[in-house]
């Protein structure tokens, strides 16, 4: 406390209100996909519900990019989190009354995604405000073992929830978690950045495009995140809840999984907080190839429970390693004025397929079997995986958070 990222007022009243808010974004998903099963039992509906909070995200990402490069971004922040608590109160509020209806569900989380879609430019850009630049990555780091704890966390109390009060209760949490975040990021009081010319919104827009453009080992990993969360990580939210009911036990053994993977992205927080490779993204993308491909196989085998919860352990740690590194990259390497406009880029380029995945993982599965589904997305998964790291963009990219001076390539 007494030195680095957490000895900074301003980077302290961040952590807290992410870190509060984030318990509650853990809690949503296994509370939000057992109260879609039990309204209507079809994965067809939950991947519909699922997609409907990413489409309006992918709608005004870029423009809340834009507002966030021309607001005070904890301002932006703070009026996201307002909008999300009144949503998800409204969805627990439908659920804990007996009255909701699928399509009641999918307006709700639609408007969710609309307010995320500002949020998570401003997000990113706003760290770099609250801290200075030699504690960059130690932020970052901290921020990641928040959201590794609270994915550690908040299954385990989603598990207990929809097993004793019903699914309901976890949207009212996350409501709850939103009015503590927005508490605190009121509080927030960050020098002005240095301030952009003001343009025409697709001036900017266009001006963010060419500095993403521009940095190859950026757009490259933002296609990589396209297509694996697409049909990757998509067929794994929406089936992975099926097999747990069907095959593991139910929404515990799904709460375990999810549990599991917490435990470590809690480990990978750490390993970001000490480690600083000299070439980052390879040691985060060799990280993907050690587990994430097995964890999609070993649940369309329906492997043992202990088998699938190692490797979701695994994945933990790879995702919140690349998240700390992935961060502190653009971050770095980004010119300030146009920070939140690229990572809205982004954003974009990363979620642009996935609800196209969301939507068609349940009628793929029908058509041709949950595991053929499972096996498909590991094995694209994998494919993915080795053609990213053979571009020399990113396996040899070397950041200058660093703190050696070390270029970072372009290209």
């Amino acid at each position: 406390m007494r030195s680095g990222a957490l000895s900074q007022t301003a980077f302290r009243l961040l952590f807290a209100g992410r870190t509060i808010s984030a318990l509650g974004d853990r809690v949503v998903p296994l509370a939000l996909a057992f109260a879609v099963l039990d309204l209507t039992g079809s994965v067809t509906d939950l991947g519909l519900v699922l997609a409907a909070q990413t489409i309006p995200l992918l709608a005004f990402v870029l423009l809340g990019g834009v507002w966030a490069d021309r607001l005070p971004r904890h301002l932006v922040m703070l009026v996201s989190d307002g909008l999300r608590a009144l949503t998800q109160g409204a969805s627990a509020a439908l659920l804990l009354t007996g009255h909701a209806q699928v399509w009641e569900l999918i307006v709700l989380q639609a408007v969710y995604g609309s307010a995320a879609g500002f949020f998570a430019p401003a997000s990113t850009a706003v760290v770099p405000q609250t801290v200075d630049a030699r504690d960059l990555q130690q932020a970052n780091a901290l921020l990641g073992l928040a959201e590794s704890t609270s994915a550690l966390v908040g299954p385990a109390v989603a598990g207990v929830l929809v097993a004793t009060l019903g699914p309901g209760w976890g949207l009212a949490i996350d409501a709850m978690t939103f009015v503590a975040s927005a508490a605190f990021l009121s509080r927030l009081h960050i020098a002005p950045g240095e301030p952009s010319p003001r343009r025409g919104t697709l001036d900017e827009l266009r001006a963010g495009w060419r500095t993403f453009r521009a940095q190859t080992w950026l757009w490259v990993i933002a296609g990589f995140f396209s297509l694996y969360l697409a049909f990757g990580y998509a067929p794994e939210q929406v089936l992975g809840p099926a097999v747990a009911r069907h095959w593991l036990g139910g929404a515990g053994a799904w709460a375990v999984i999810l549990v599991a993977r917490g435990v470590g992205a809690l480990a990978g927080g750490g390993l970001g907080l000490r480690w600083r490779p000299r070439h980052p993204l390879r040691a985060a993308f060799l990280f993907f190839v050690i587990g994430t491909p097995a964890l999609l196989a070993s649940l369309a085998a329906h492997a043992p429970l202990a088998l699938i919860v190692a490797l979701a352990l695994i994945d933990g740690i790879t995702g919140s390693f690349f998240n700390t590194v992935w961060a502190t990259a653009i971050q770095s390497e980004i010119p300030p004025g146009e920070l939140s406009r690229v990572s809205s880029w982004d954003y974009l380029g990363s979620l642009a397929l996935q609800p196209l995945g969301q939507a068609a993982s349940g009628p793929v599965a029908v058509a041709v079997g949950v595991s053929a589904t499972l096996y498909g997305a590991s094995a694209l998964t994998l494919i993915l995986l080795v053609a990213v790291l053979a571009v020399p963009g990113v396996r040899n990219f070397s950041s200058r958070a660093r703190g050696d001076g070390a270029p970072a390539p372009s290209g």
